[in-house]
C-alpha cells in the first residue's frame, strides 16, 4: 500500500483491496494493478501473478492490452493538429483520405449493401473526431450484411490490429459503403483507426512515430506503445478469455508468441496500445491540468475541453448509448456522452459525477479521470470481457474508489 495518508481514508483503501483480493484469490483474474491518484497523493494496488498457474507476482510496471482504452491516447495527435491548424474541425477528408470521396450510404443501415443512395455531404474531421462519419461497429447488429462486410474485409482492428498495411486498410475501407449519413449516427471504433492514417498522412510520419513524439516521451510514457519490445516482454502477462459458458480461463494471448511481440502492420488507435498504470496516469494528469505537464505544455486547454466534452445528440444516444441491451462493458458504458476518443459523463447514474471521462477496455481494462474532485483511477487486468467478471470487478473498482475518498 503507498499512500501518504491524506486524502483517502485507509479504511476505504483497505476495502479497496479486499474487494479486489476477492476476485483474484477466487481464481477468476489471475492478476490486476490498479492505481487511483486523488490531486497529488497516489495509492498502487499490485496483486495476483502474471499466469494463471502462478509464477512472477503482479508489478506496478506490468504492462498490459489496453484495447479500447487505447482510444483516449490514440486521438491525442489528431488533437495536436487541431491545436497547430494543420487540421480543421469542418475541413473534408478526402485531400488525405481520397478513398472516402463520393461515398455511397445504405438505403437502410440493415440493407443490402448494393442499395444505396449518395451521401449528403463529404465526411469531414469533425465527423471523425466525434465518430460519426457513417461508418463502426454496432454489436446489436452483427448479423446484417455491412457488419458481416466489415469484419470479412479485414478492417475491423483488434488487439494489436490488423494484418492490413494502412494504405490496403483504407483502400478496403473505401470499398464499403456507409451505414448512416455523415454525422448523423455515433458508431464505434473504426473512426478512431481512420485517424491513425489521417494523421500519417497529414504529418508524412508514420502514425506512432509522431504519437510518441508529440504525446508519450513528453509525457514520459517509456512504456507505451504497440508492441512489447523484446527486454519488456517478460512485464506483459499472459492475456485469458474466459469461456462464456464455464468460465475457465483460455488463454488469448501470450506474451512471447503471441500479437504484442512484433510492431503490428496496422496500428490501431482505437484498440491497439500496450501501457502501464503510470504511463496513463501521466497521460490523464495532463487532461486535468487542462493540457500541461509541469511546464511543458502538451495541449491546449481549450482542446482539452473540447475533448471532454459530450457531443452526442439527443438522437445518437437514444440509437446507442441509452439502449437497454448496450453490449459494451456489460453497463458499464452507460454515460450518455462521447467526447473524443472517450466517454464523458453527461448524468448521474453511478457513484461518478457528471463531467468524469475515460473509457474501458475489452481485456478488462478501465480508466477514468474526474475533473471535479481532481480524481484519478486506472485499473488494468489480463482477463477479457467474455464473462461478466471482469466487468464486475471495474464496477466495484469504481466504487470502493470512490467510497475512499474522505473529504
Amino acid at each position: 500500500m503507498e499512500t501518504n495518508g491524506r486524502g483517502f481514508s485507509k479504511a476505504g483503501l483497505e476495502r479497496m483491496r479486499e474487494v479486489l483480493a476477492r476476485y483474484v484469490d477466487s481464481g477468476r483474474i489471475p492478476g490486476l494493478v490498479a492505481l487511483v491518484s486523488w490531486g497529488a497523493e497516489t495509492h498502487v494496488e499490485a496483486l495476483g501473478t502474471m499466469r494463471a498457474e502462478g509464477g512472477a507476482p503482479m508489478a506496478r510496471d506490468t504492462v498490459f492490452r489496453m484495447a479500447s482504452t487505447s482510444k483516449p491516447v490514440g486521438i491525442a495527435p489528431a488533437v495536436v493538429l487541431l491545436d497547430e491548424c494543420r487540421l480543421r474541425l469542418d475541413d473534408p477528408v478526402e485531400e488525405w483520405l481520397p478513398e472516402l470521396a463520393d461515398r455511397r450510404v445504405l438505403k437502410s443501415p440493415d440493407g443490402p449493401l448494393d442499395e444505396t443512395v449518395p451521401a449528403r455531404r463529404p465526411i469531414t474531421v469533425r465527423d471523425l473526431m466525434y465518430s460519426s462519419f457513417g461508418l463502426g461497429l454496432d454489436q446489436s447488429a452483427l448479423d446484417t450484411p455491412i457488419m458481416k462486410a466489415v469484419f470479412e474485409s479485414g478492417i475491423f482492428t483488434q488487439g494489436a490490429g490488423a494484418s492490413l498495411e494502412p494504405d490496403e486498410w483504407m483502400r478496403r475501407l473505401g470499398e464499403l459503403p456507409l451505414s448512416h449519413q455523415p454525422g448523423e449516427s455515433w458508431q464505434y471504433h473504426i473512426s478512431n483507426d481512420v485517424i491513425g492514417v489521417l494523421v500519417a498522412r497529414v504529418t508524412g510520419q508514420p502514425y506512432e512515430a509522431f504519437l510518441r513524439e508529440r504525446v508519450l516521451e513528453p509525457l514520459g510514457m517509456k512504456d507505451t506503445g504497440f508492441h512489447v519490445p523484446a527486454e519488456k516482454l517478460h512485464r506483459l502477462p499472459v492475456a485469458y478469455m474466459p469461456d462464456p459458458a464455464t468460465g475457465e480461463l483460455n488463454v488469448w494471448d501470450e506474451p512471447e508468441t503471441g500479437a504484442y511481440a512484433s510492431p503490428p502492420a496496422f496500428p490501431s488507435g482505437g484498440g491497439g496500445l500496450v501501457s502501464t498504470v503510470d504511463d496513463y496516469h501521466a497521460y490523464f494528469r495532463m487532461l486535468l491540468d487542462g493540457g500541461r505537464r509541469g511546464n511543458e505544455r502538451i495541449l491546449s486547454r481549450p482542446a482539452v475541453e473540447l475533448m471532454t466534452t459530450d457531443h452526442l445528440t439527443p438522437a445518437q444516444r437514444s440509437l446507442w448509448f441509452e439502449k437497454a441491451d448496450h453490449p459494451v462493458s456489460m453497463g458499464l458504458a452507460r454515460h450518455a456522452g462521447w467526447g473524443m476518443g472517450m466517454a464523458v459523463r453527461s448524468y448521474r447514474s453511478s457513484y461518478a459525477p457528471v463531467g468524469q471521462f475515460g473509457w474501458d477496455g475489452g481485456t478488462g481494462t478501465t480508466v477514468y479521470a474526474d475533473p471535479e474532485n481532481d480524481l484519478f483511477g486506472i485499473m488494468l487486468t489480463q482477463t477479457g470481457m467474455s464473462t461478466p467478471t471482469s466487468t464486475q470487478a471495474i464496477h466495484d473498482f469504481w466504487t470502493t474508489l470512490y467510497q475512499a475518498v474522505d473529504d
